[in-house]
């Protein structure tokens, strides 16, 4: 007789009827919590402004209707070319952050060299600061570069304030790859760069990819205290800028800003959606000599 005896049973079944209901009430109320804003803003959208100030406050919108995901391009006439402006910078600082951030963190997670931990506690530091704090001397840099007006002047300094927690981001799951990878590599005969390009770049491709959707929503969301304090031309204004336009001197436009938010953030989830297919078929590649 088997002192032990392997239980094949689902981990759900091996709950109590209770247990299970628990389990879902708290999955349900931790939805909730986490939803509730979204979906009280898309039926604030919804809602004509009159009604969103009657006493007493309505949940449900009655009478609902798009007409504010209309009314909201006539409002802000330019407010395509804020969520391009957005689109385009959150874009390029993506890239400059990737391209920077893999072969550092590649290097931080495989050598040891002196002052390596300072290194990274400064990078740790750094990202503690908060871009308010820098705004003048980054203004000082921008303009002396001449870089005012331009992509540029919100590009670079929304980068520079990504990377450091990108690195320790990308560090922390490049140190889970065994380093067996690199010895079998290298008792073949590949360089450090072939390791690198061909061993450890697909097996690191889903903590790549979460760094890249973590930083795409740092760049697309970071850019109104740098617009502001960087740019004063229109045609290079982002996306919260053209939101704060449609608080008027006299009211919030509170319907069509929501619907303007939901409209601003779409091109960021269709970026999101795409990479997140390449999170599972990363995990494994490369892991296989070919």
């Amino acid at each position: 007789m088997a002192l032990f005896r392997k239980d094949d049973t689902a981990m759900i079944d091996r709950y109590r009827w209770w247990e299970i209901v628990g389990i879902y009430l708290g999955i349900f109320a931790f939805l909730f919590f986490l939803l509730s804003p979204f979906i009280e803003g898309f039926l604030v959208s919804l809602k004509p402004l009159s009604q969103l100030f009657s006493s007493p406050y309505t949940f449900w919108p009655e009478n609902g209707s798009f007409a504010a995901y209309f009314d909201m391009w006539k409002t802000v006439p330019g407010f395509a070319r804020y969520i391009f402006n957005s689109f385009f910078i959150s874009i390029v600082s993506t890239c400059i952050v990737l391209l920077l951030v893999v072969p550092a963190a590649y290097a931080f997670a495989r050598f040891r060299f002196a002052g390596m931990g300072l290194v990274l506690g400064a990078f740790l530091a750094v990202s503690m600061f908060s871009g308010a704090v820098l705004l003048i001397p980054l203004f000082r840099l921008m303009r002396t570069l001449g870089l005012l007006n331009t992509y540029w002047a919100m590009i670079i300094p929304g980068a520079a304030f990504l990377i450091p927690s990108a690195i320790w981001l990308l560090r922390t799951y490049m140190m889970r790859i065994p380093t067996e990878l690199n010895e079998a590599a290298y008792m073949d005969g590949a360089s450090q760069f072939y390791t690198f390009r061909r061993v450890i770049l697909p097996i690191a491709r889903p903590g790549i990819v979460v760094v890249a959707i973590v930083t795409f929503i740092g760049a697309y969301s970071q850019q109104f205290i740098f617009a502001l304090t960087f740019n004063s031309k229109t045609e290079y204004m982002p996306l919260p800028i053209g939101l704060y336009a449609f608080f008027g001197k006299q009211e919030v436009i509170w319907n069509e800003l929501m619907a303007a938010s939901f409209v601003g953030i779409l091109p960021a989830l269709v970026i999101i959606f795409f990479l997140q297919r390449h999170l599972v078929g990363g995990l494994t590649a490369g892991a296989v000599k070919q």
